[in-house]
């Protein structure tokens, strides 16, 4: 229902934070966190004590000694016993073989955007965004059709892969992808860690090209991504694709060196 969903949606941003803390930090209990985090996440309007926190990082095996004995039941689980993660083995010699989500924040004097990305595998390239005022699936449901509907190799068999948040776990993400013939792929452990390609493009997007900044407004930041969007894939050399831009290596075939 509505109100489970929301809860899952507040329970992902507070592990955002937890994630950020414990790549420094990976022991630090409950209550430190607690303390470190409070004004961040209350910043998105959550109100979260103490206890909340502890139930949020047991439901997700983060517990510093976790309880073998617990079973989980959230709907996230519920998505990972459906779908595995099919990028395991998987060598990407081409575009639209895997596509790869993330949802970032964006600041405005308004309150939080949340920014929906799908990018390319092989390319690098977004393929499909959307920012959004709230984490509901409108946001990531918007960048997926862009992205749908840009498809240039409509012969390709292409895989969505995802972690395991409510956004795309819903019925009509699921629907859209099935419908469009996209094999779906799903992060297994539920760690906020596992999507290198997402701190890479986080890290350019908001520190080369400038979405590191408090916006006037909305507006303004949705034009902002779009200018970032659109320099990123179509300007800027990328070192894991031989200096391409994204928009370039997408319509290679075949292994891309790599210039680190």
């Amino acid at each position: 229902n509505k109100a489970e969903e929301n809860q899952q949606l507040e329970n992902e941003i507070i592990l955002g934070y937890v994630a950020q803390h414990r790549i420094d930090m990976p022991r630090i209990g409950t209550r430190k966190l607690h303390f470190l985090i409070s004004e961040q996440v209350k910043e998105h309007g959550i109100k979260m004590g103490r206890d909340r926190l502890f139930d949020i990082l047991r439901d997700n095996g983060m517990l510093v000694k976790a309880k073998k004995s617990y079973t989980r039941t959230t709907l996230s689980n519920h998505w990972r016993n459906q779908y595995e993660d099919l990028r395991i083995d998987l060598i990407t010699d081409r575009s639209e073989m895997l596509w790869v989500t993330d949802i970032t924040y964006i600041r405005t004097k308004e309150g939080f955007e949340y920014l929906s990305l799908i990018t390319d595998h092989y390319s690098k390239k977004i393929v499909g965004w959307c920012s959004f005022p709230t984490l509901e699936t409108t946001g990531c449901l918007k960048a997926l059709k862009m992205a749908l509907k840009q498809c240039h190799y409509p012969d390709r068999k292409l895989i969505h892969h995802s972690d395991r948040g409510a956004q795309y776990c819903s019925q009509l993400y699921t629907k859209t992808l099935i419908d469009h013939d996209c094999k779906i792929s799903v992060t297994q452990n539920g760690s906020p860690y596992e999507n290198p390609m997402a701190e890479s493009m986080n890290g350019i997007l908001k520190g080369e090209l400038n979405l590191d900044q408090a916006f006037e407004n909305r507006k303004k930041a949705r034009s902002a991504v779009a200018k970032a969007v659109r320099v990123y894939n179509t300007r800027r050399p990328h070192g894991s694709i031989d200096y391409l831009t994204p928009e370039q290596a997408y319509h290679k075939i075949g292994e891309i060196p790599q210039r680190w």
